[in-house]
């Protein structure tokens, strides 16, 4: 049946919350009690006709108008009818009664996530995220609290089909910390509320009332405002190839790459001519200090010559400058050179 397709939960989304309370901000106990109750699903989205279901119909009915058709069959409860099926499923673990009351209230699922359908996501996984989060509503609702089961349960379904919207809206996720997580869940939303209270949503007045820094508020704004674009995507309909073909490579060009090779090959040799120019002691600073990997300290070199650390400095820098004269003389790009 497609219900119970559509429903099936994964294991790890029951075992864990969607998102935090304070990211998703829901209302007061009061404002949840005067939710009313989900609308019924139009007519024109799934046709009464029991006909429109059969596989030998002239129209075609997709997946999505067999399933609201299937949502029709199981009518809403009433209060006591809740209160009865929480009682038998809370008291003697009845599955049966969740069951129940979960099928009651799939059109809150269908109610919330056709609110997310400008976002691009297909219908039946909005629907599909919702449904888990009523089956967590189950778990989490009290029905003491004198707040009807829908009402709660919106919540929860909320709460999953925004998690799922995180994780998909990009191609690379954007909420990776719980203040762009907040961000992606209200800076839209609280853009829209200054406007309508007459001020200009300015970063910094979008900063303090979401309580987090300007430049987080700038770079989510930037990060919405933005789209990836696939490599493989077409150039033009009338053009052969994809923008990874038109995209500038990355790498050192060939020609670049051979004039670096063969400064660096005579930079060795004039290298090794300077060597055969200094004495032990400055042919052992080159080597042991300049050159090195791990260069000795100018307190070892200066002990094991028996100078002081400022004379061994002074020596260093005489060398590295006469090395640099003497390359220059024949390698007129040293400068540019990359050893």
């Amino acid at each position: 049946m497609i219900i119970s397709t559509v429903m099936s939960p994964r294991k790890k989304d029951l075992d864990e919350e969607p998102i935090e309370p304070e990211v998703l901000g829901p209302p007061e106990e009061e404002e949840v009690a005067e939710i009313s109750p989900p609308p019924e699903v139009s007519h024109r989205a799934a046709p009464e006709d029991h006909h429109a279901t059969d596989a030998t119909a002239v129209v075609p009915v997709t997946a999505l108008q067999q399933y609201l058709a299937e949502v029709r069959r199981y009518p809403y409860l009433s209060k006591e009818e809740e209160l009865r099926l929480f009682h038998e499923y809370r008291t003697h673990g009845d599955r049966d009664a969740a069951v129940k009351l979960i099928m009651a209230n799939l059109r809150v699922s269908l109610s919330i996530a056709a609110e997310y359908l400008h976002t691009g996501a297909d219908y039946m996984d909005l629907i599909q995220e919702g449904n888990v989060g009523l089956m967590h509503a189950i778990k989490k609702f009290d029905p003491s609290k004198n707040v009807r089961f829908h009402a709660y349960a919106a919540w929860w379904s909320r709460a999953y089909i925004l998690r799922y919207l995180l994780n998909n809206y990009r191609l690379v996720k954007i909420g990776t910390t719980q203040v762009q997580r907040k961000l992606f869940y209200n800076l839209k939303k609280e853009k829209a509320k200054l406007e309508r209270e007459g001020f200009a949503p300015d970063t910094k007045l979008l900063a303090d009332r979401l309580n987090v820094r300007e430049r987080d508020v700038i770079e989510m704004g930037q990060r919405l405002g933005n789209w990836e674009l696939s490599l493989d995507q077409p150039i033009g309909e009338d053009q052969e190839g994809n923008l990874l073909d038109v995209l500038p490579s990355q790498q050192v060009p060939a020609d670049e790459q051979l004039a670096q090779t063969q400064l660096q090959t005579l930079f060795r040799a004039k290298l090794a001519e300077f060597v055969k120019t200094l004495d032990e002691r400055d042919e052992d600073i080159l080597r042991n200090r300049i050159l090195s990997e791990t260069p000795l300290t100018l307190d070892d070199l200066g002990s094991k010559y028996s100078i002081t650390k400022e004379r061994t400095r002074q020596l260093e820098a005489r060398i590295i400058k006469r090395l640099r004269d003497y390359i220059m003389k024949d390698i007129k790009d040293f400068n540019h050179l990359r050893i």
